[in-house]
């Protein structure tokens, strides 16, 4: 070979033959080596390079945390600690946490301090973004080894979500909205979740109400979001709801994917025949063929610690996600788990 390899490079290069995922590396690398076959230029290396440092950070960070659920907070920088919205912030990372649960924020001032605090270390990410102003660690998290300092807005955008089983949002500015539109977005084209999206406001406030009516007046109404999205989102200022809410939605329902056109379901328990009849009766409407069938785990599925869990099979239409929701909360009103069973902070 022409280029000078660093010999640890050789030596991995030649330890992929024996790796569990040979075929997915060999495809990463191939990517790779046909880029350096065109006229890119410098600058294009250097963003292709910090976007792999901040995805290996974000990668290795995680790994040892995989199986426990994981709660994102959003919120304005710029609340004190004297705020109502900081103060309910930290109560309600304090409750998540003793739930189970970890909290992952931004790593910097007001809600995502608060955030962090309410949590403590043991249970909290900071996703930092290297900015020249403003946004330094906060305290609650400062040299925690789950601290990552991300290079890129989008690479720490897709661990927020990649990581996230829920999302919490609390009042901000326009970074906050861009986190809640953008999660919206793609809950709504089913590229993230299903998940729970709480929106959480002091005790009394409207910010989220009158953030809602702008939704239901000039995006429902008008047919710009489908009727049922609003069903993505819960609005609150009661804590007991909002954890209850998170707790609720993993308490049957586990997680999802698609095999070929087919959704899957791994639920924690398995369902009735009649209830499986009741959601096909309710949710017929999202077919796209065929009915909701119970089945074991697929051909497909390799991830052997939750083969053992019981499925629902479907051909869902991929548009109305909405519903999607409101099936899931119908299953987790159904199903009979025992009382150990009952852990929803664990994947």
């Amino acid at each position: 070979m022409a280029m000078n390899l660093d010999p640890e490079l050789i030596a991995k290069l030649d330890s992929l033959s024996t790796h569990q995922h040979q075929q997915l590396i060999s495809r990463a690398l191939d990517v790779i080596l046909r880029m350096s076959v065109e006229e890119l230029d410098r600058l294009d290396w250097k963003i292709l390079t910090a976007s792999l440092e901040d995805l290996e950070r974000g990668f290795v960070t995680f790994s040892p945390y995989q199986h426990i659920r994981k709660i994102a907070v959003f919120g304005s920088a710029r609340f004190e600690p004297d705020a109502p919205e900081y103060k309910i912030a930290a109560e309600f990372a304090r409750r998540i946490a003793e739930a189970g649960f970890m909290v992952i924020t931004g790593a910097g001032g007001g809600i995502m301090a608060a955030g962090n605090e309410g949590a403590g270390r043991d249970r909290s990410f900071g996703l930092n973004i290297q900015l020249p102003f403003e946004q330094s660690a906060n305290s609650f998290i400062q040299d925690d080894p789950k601290l990552i300092d991300f290079k890129y807005f989008f690479t720490r955008k897709l661990f927020f979500l990649k990581e996230s089983d829920a999302i919490a949002l609390f009042p901000g500015g326009f970074g906050t909205q861009d986190e809640a539109f953008e999660t919206l977005t793609l809950c709504q084209t089913g590229k993230f979740g299903p998940a729970p999206l709480v929106l959480i406001d002091r005790p009394g406030g409207d910010y989220w109400h009158t953030w809602n009516e702008y939704v239901c007046k000039h995006l429902a109404q008008r047919g710009l979001v489908s009727s049922d999205d609003p069903s993505l989102y819960t609005i609150t200022d009661d804590l007991d709801h909002a954890c209850q809410i998170i707790a609720d939605f993993y308490r049957v329902y586990h997680s999802s994917r698609y095999v070929d056109k087919k959704l899957v379901i791994r639920t924690r328990c398995e369902l009735s025949d009649q209830e499986v009849d009741q959601l096909n009766q309710e949710f017929a409407d999202i077919l796209t063929q065929g009915s909701i069938t119970k089945s074991n785990a697929l051909s497909e599925e390799k991830d052997e610690s939750i083969t053992k869990l019981p499925r629902l099979v479907l051909h869902f239409n991929q548009k109305n996600l909405g519903r999607l929701y409101q099936m899931i909360a119908m299953i987790n009103k159904s199903g009979k788990l025992l009382k150990e069973e009952e852990h929803p902070e664990i994947k």
